[in-house]
């Protein structure tokens, strides 16, 4: 998955350079809105991509998931039953799934994943929004503000995952290190 984002995001950077190219030497309106469409598109790749790659350098899957901001709030397991996720999370792609394998992490080094990868979407979700501030110099407003507001919503997705995987997989921990005490 992170080969196949990259040269998306790499493809999609060279269609834009070309396009506006051809829009400064055209001036042509519709190229302009497709210029600017492509844009904001390689924006909300790239931006995954280095928020991503920051995160990693700086955390490294090793969050603290006793913090508080990690631990399952009051409300969120019916909330989760209420939208039926364990019917649609599988469908759910995967940036990093060695970061999630069993057969090469640890317990533990799975849960620190799961803390990264809600803080790296909730980064995202935030700057999802951040082209609704060019709104003024790019016109554009329905475009941008749709895009912008679906991308959030997509990765609240991956947050919810994460959120609702958590506290399972430390339940998991904790029978499986009550069970080795008791050998």
């Amino acid at each position: 998955m992170k080969k196949k984002m990259f040269l998306i995001t790499l493809f999609l950077f060279v269609i834009f350079v070309i396009s506006l190219v051809i829009f400064i030497i055209t001036k042509n309106n519709i190229l302009e809105t497709i210029t600017i469409s492509i844009g904001i598109t390689v924006y909300h790749f790239a931006m995954r991509l280095i928020v991503g790659f920051v995160i990693n350098f700086i955390m490294k899957n090793k969050a603290n998931y006793n913090n508080i901001w990690f631990r399952e709030k009051k409300l969120e397991e019916k909330f989760y039953k209420l939208i039926k996720i364990h019917k649609w999370k599988k469908y759910l792609p995967t940036y990093s799934p060695d970061a999630f394998d069993s057969s090469k992490k640890t317990i533990k080094e799975i849960i620190g994943a799961t803390c990264q990868a809600e803080i790296v979407h909730e980064i995202i979700m935030v700057l999802s929004l951040l082209p609704i501030s060019m709104i003024p110099f790019l016109g554009g407003t329905v475009a941008i503000i749709i895009t912008s507001v679906l991308s959030m919503l997509f990765d609240s997705l991956f947050v919810i995952l994460q959120r609702y995987n958590r506290p399972r997989l430390i339940k998991a921990m904790n029978r499986f290190k009550k069970n080795v005490n008791k050998i």
